[in-house]
């Protein structure tokens, strides 16, 4: 394991559950909800879009003065899904999706990451685990038509009720209900992050090998295959007192955390505790691992965009809390959680 703290590694993995995956199901476009219909039937309406187009475009993400882009395709044939993400900035990355498989690939350092995970809540899908109360914390109002990537697309805004979660501007196709841009609003409604496509075809031919294959195909790689074990809290020694209204819980697992840019690691995966809260729309994750004074040297707080981080020592730990929220929200979070007497 390199020297890097681990809040950089969850930036790292922050940074790729960003990046889009939309499941597609070859069925028609979900019905546009008539004007003064509740929260969740637009959001509805435009997660599920992301769930029936196969499409294939370029996706920028922009903010807190940074820029990343990436060339993705998407397909699916009855259940299957297949996605392939290619980054067009910094160290080239390749990513590989098959249903819940996914192959993250470094060609310049021969790396490969597979793991099992879900990417259901990324763009341009936007539905979070245990989103059923978001009318509670959101208002949605349509604010016209605009056109983006050569779509005309229905504009909303999504307005929070209260101080612990950020706002949001969407621009869904009228047509299939996809996602084709998401602004992410500061409490005083600046842009902190935009997520938009610059072009996208939508209703591509599909085209699985294009993924299948390179998944196939590891050979020469020194490959990483992070080991996730389902638990709780409790069982692991912890509690968390306080969490920010309307966030639930909706995983907790141990999991084993490699760094995939120190070719010297050689299997001595570092155990990490991760646990996710959901409102909906955004989440709050925070990560318990051992404290190494050669790896936590201080306290961070740290912003990308709209993704804040916030780190720190907690007796014989190490917290690091990260999420699409507030700083208030981020610190209610890392005080709410102690350990078991």
């Amino acid at each position: 394991m390199s020297s890097r703290s681990f809040a950089a590694l969850t930036l790292a993995c922050v940074a790729l559950a960003l990046a889009p995956a939309a499941w597609a199901d070859p069925t028609p476009a979900i019905k546009v909800p008539a004007p003064g219909r509740d929260v969740r039937a637009w959001l509805v309406r435009i997660h599920q879009a992301a769930a029936r187009q196969n499409f294939q475009g370029t996706f920028v993400v922009s903010g807190g003065g940074n820029v990343a882009s990436a060339r993705m395709a998407h397909y699916c044939e009855g259940a299957n899904q297949f996605e392939r993400i290619e980054s067009l900035d910094g160290k080239a990355r390749n990513v590989f999706r098959h249903n819940d498989i996914v192959h993250t690939m470094w060609p310049a350092s021969k790396v490969a990451v597979v793991e099992q995970r879900d990417l259901l809540n990324s763009f341009p899908a936007l539905l979070q685990a245990g989103g059923d109360g978001i009318a509670d914390w959101y208002d949605v109002q349509p604010q016209g038509v605009e056109r983006v990537a050569g779509y005309e697309a229905d504009v909303l805004t999504v307005k929070p009720k209260d101080a612990y979660r950020y706002g949001y501007r969407l621009w869904s196709d009228q047509s299939s209900g996809l996602l084709l841009r998401a602004d992410v609003l500061s409490e005083r409604g600046d842009v902190l992050e935009t997520s938009a496509f610059s072009d996208i075809v939508i209703g591509v031919r599909s085209q699985p090998e294009t993924v299948l294959q390179p998944m196939m195909k590891l050979d020469g790689y020194r490959v990483l295959r992070p080991v996730l074990r389902p638990t709780r809290l409790d069982v692991e020694g912890w509690v968390m007192r306080k969490v920010a209204p309307g966030f639930h819980q909706v995983s907790c697992v141990s999991r084993e955390m490699d760094d995939p840019n120190d070719a010297q690691a050689s299997g001595g995966a570092q155990q990490v505790l991760q646990t996710i809260y959901a409102d909906g729309l955004t989440y709050v994750s925070v990560f318990i691992e051992p404290y190494s004074p050669k790896r936590h040297t201080q306290p961070m707080q740290a912003v990308v965009g709209a993704t804040r981080t916030l780190s720190m020592r907690q007796g014989d730990w190490w917290v690091t809390v990260v999420g699409d929220v507030p700083a208030t929200t981020l610190r209610l979070f890392a005080s709410g959680l102690e350990r078991k007497k």
